[in-house]
C-alpha cells in the first residue's frame, strides 16, 4: 500500500543526507503524519495553503521498518484514520517523490505523475 508525506525539499535534501527522515511530530506525538492519496489534498490545504517548494514523498509501507498504523482521528465532524509511522523512516521506503506546488490561489490537488 502507498502513502505520502508531506515536507519541503529542504527536509527531504537533509534526510538523504541523514540517510533516514524523522520529522519534528516524531518528537513531539510519537510518530510521523502520513496521508492516503484521497486524504493528501485536504491535509496540504488545511497545514500548506500557499506554501511552495514542497516535496511529497510515495512511501511503500511494506518497506517501512517501523510500525505502521491507521490511528482514528475526528475530521470534519466524521472519524477517519490517517497512516501514522511511528519511527524514523528508512529512505528505501520512499518509492517516489513528487513535487507538489500550490496553484495560483494557493490551493493543493494531488499530482498527476
Amino acid at each position: 500500500m502507498l502513502i505520502y508525506h508531506i515536507l519541503s525539499r529542504a527536509a527531504w535534501q537533509q534526510a538523504q543526507a541523514d540517510g533516514q527522515y524523522s520529522a519534528a511530530s516524531l518528537a513531539s506525538e510519537g510518530f510521523i503524519h502520513a496521508s492516503t492519496r484521497e486524504q493528501v489534498a485536504d491535509t496540504a490545504n488545511r497545514y500548506y495553503h500557499g506554501q511552495p517548494g514542497l516535496t511529497l514523498l510515495v512511501i511503500d509501507t511494506e518497506r517501512v521498518q517501523p510500525e505502521v498504523r491507521f490511528d482514528p482521528v475526528q475530521l470534519h465532524g466524521q472519524q477517519t484514520h490517517f497512516p501514522h509511522i511511528y519511527g524514523a523512516l528508512n529512505l528505501d521506503a520512499v518509492v517516489g517523490t513528487l513535487d507538489f506546488e500550490p496553484d495560483p490561489l494557493g490551493s493543493f490537488t494531488f499530482p498527476e505523475s
